[in-house]
């Protein structure tokens, strides 16, 4: 079959499903939309979601709960940055936290004056922050993160350990990350997934870095799969896809492949049959 025309087969074990997430309204998108130049605003240093942001968290929450995939996934990851840990815990954790609970929430109660309750971290998957998966990196103040200290207190439960250091050390306030270095660093990303042992995986992130990242992808797909790949997410937009390792560097088996055979019988099938048939009458056309 021709894999470019029509369907195509692949190994499930060596395939990924994500569920990719752009985070909710931000307080610098509003002002951006209006006027572009205020994305140069040192008052949307790491911005957070607005209370329309909030809305549309629960909304997807209850999305994510009512088709089933809260019970699916496997791993939580995002970009640490503000609107992207909001959302994701918002949307992803657990919930009935009280404060007498002996249990470390996922998000502190009040936390950055969100005046939101303190999110649970039971019955949820693992939570973990990835630099990778980070905005367009520089120049724009709301694109800086905090310390991992800050975080580490708004956000107890989420694992930062991945983050090397406290400051931020990536975001340069005058030299702006191109789009190639931008899109080089999501497949570097993409590459990172294979080393993960989870096999269905949430992650929320930048609508910059989904949209440089994804479009180097789909190019050997129909147009308008290509365009669906690669179009602009909304905020606290959810799409779910699957990435597959051609190359074979993913090396954990089949969790749902059986080999069969087991109790051992004889089997040999009818075509092999014909095919033994046709091998002898070759080797002995005579007979």
């Amino acid at each position: 079959m021709d894999s470019g025309a029509g369907p195509t087969l692949f190994p499930l074990h060596r395939c990924k499903t994500l569920h990719l997430v752009r985070h909710a309204q931000g307080i610098h998108n509003v002002d951006g939309e209006k006027n572009y130049k205020a994305y140069l605003s040192p008052e949307y240093f790491d911005a957070q979601i607005t209370p329309l942001g909030w809305q549309q968290v629960d909304n997807l929450r209850k999305h994510v709960h009512a088709c089933g995939l809260s019970k699916r996934i496997d791993l939580v990851i995002a970009s640490p940055l503000l609107r992207t840990l909001q959302t994701a815990v918002g949307v992803f954790g657990g919930e009935g936290y009280v404060d007498e609970m002996d249990i470390i929430p996922l998000m502190a109660a009040n936390a950055a004056n969100s005046g939101r309750n303190a999110i649970s971290s039971l019955n949820c998957p693992p939570f973990i922050a990835v630099e990778l998966c980070r905005e367009h990196l520089g120049v724009h103040p709301c694109d800086r993160r905090r310390n991992v200290s800050e975080y580490q207190f708004l956000f107890p439960a989420i694992d930062f350990s991945l983050i090397e250091s406290d400051e931020d050390i990536l975001w340069k306030p005058n030299v702006r990350e191109t789009k190639a270095e931008l899109a080089a660093r999501g497949l570097n990303f993409m590459n990172w997934l294979w080393t993960r042992k989870e096999k269905e995986i949430a992650i929320v992130t930048h609508s910059g870095f989904l949209c440089h990242t994804l479009s180097a992808f789909g190019n050997d797909c129909h147009p308008f799969v290509k365009r669906e790949i690669s179009k602009r997410f909304a905020n606290c937009e959810l799409r779910s896809m699957i990435i597959i390792d051609r190359n074979m560097a993913g090396s954990d088996p089949s969790t749902t492949n059986f080999p069969g055979k087991i109790p051992y019988g004889l089997d040999l099938p009818s075509d092999a049959a014909d095919e033994k048939l046709e091998e002898g009458s070759k080797k002995n056309p005579a007979a």
